[in-house]
């Protein structure tokens, strides 16, 4: 892949690495597409702007509220901003709201991986608020990018990493609109065109 080419949906993720401040431990780490693929892990990628701004730490604390449902699912969450890891390390610190936040924050000052995901944004040297979801084989299912002023939703990121999680066990299946976990899915099929209604209510 080219540097200037972006990843999209549907395609296979090349590899990256991101320099970590690891809350959990209270060090600094690394984590690498191909150690979590290695460990079949699923990779959840959240970009957002900056450290020490607003939306920011209530998006962050979302996230972490779900981070437990998540993992359970299979699934390692990074927050990912082109701030340094000592940034990150001061900000989960000293910013209340980010107390629960246990997962790796991701270090991108070059832009690198932003570019890659097309979340970079030149002309201030930020990420926009991008949320995406690779699974164990490396292949990107799910992208999510929303402008500065935005938050994200994370029920919405359990429900799409729930989803996601089961059709991997069951391709032959797909899951409707607003599907959750136990919900009726759909087998797309000859009989289905045009009976979907009597799928889901029959």
């Amino acid at each position: 892949m080219c540097e200037s080419e972006v990843v999209t949906v549907g395609m296979s993720v090349p590899h990256f690495e991101l320099e970590t401040y690891e809350p959990a431990q209270g060090e600094f780490g690394k984590r690498s597409l191909a150690d979590l693929k290695a460990k079949g892990h699923w990779t959840i990628l959240v970009f957002y702007p900056a450290d020490f701004t607003f939306v920011c730490p209530t998006e962050l604390a979302d996230v972490a509220e779900k981070y437990d449902a998540l993992k359970r699912l299979g699934a390692e969450v990074i927050a990912v901003s082109t701030d340094t890891k000592f940034a990150h390390l001061a900000w989960r610190n000293s910013e209340k709201l980010l107390a629960g936040v246990q997962y790796p924050m991701g270090s991108d000052p070059t832009g690198q991986v932003s570019r890659l995901f097309g979340v970079y944004d030149a002309a201030s040297g930020l990420a926009y608020r991008g949320t995406f979801v690779i699974s164990p084989a490396g292949l990107l299912v799910s992208a999510e990018v929303n402008f500065y002023n935005v938050g994200r939703n994370a029920d919405e990121l359990v429900r799409k990493m729930e989803a996601n999680a089961y059709l991997a066990k069951h391709p032959e299946e797909a899951c409707p609109a607003k599907w959750k976990q136990g919900a009726k899915t759909l087998k797309p099929g000859r009989e289905l065109v045009g009976r979907v209604y009597e799928a889901l209510h029959g």
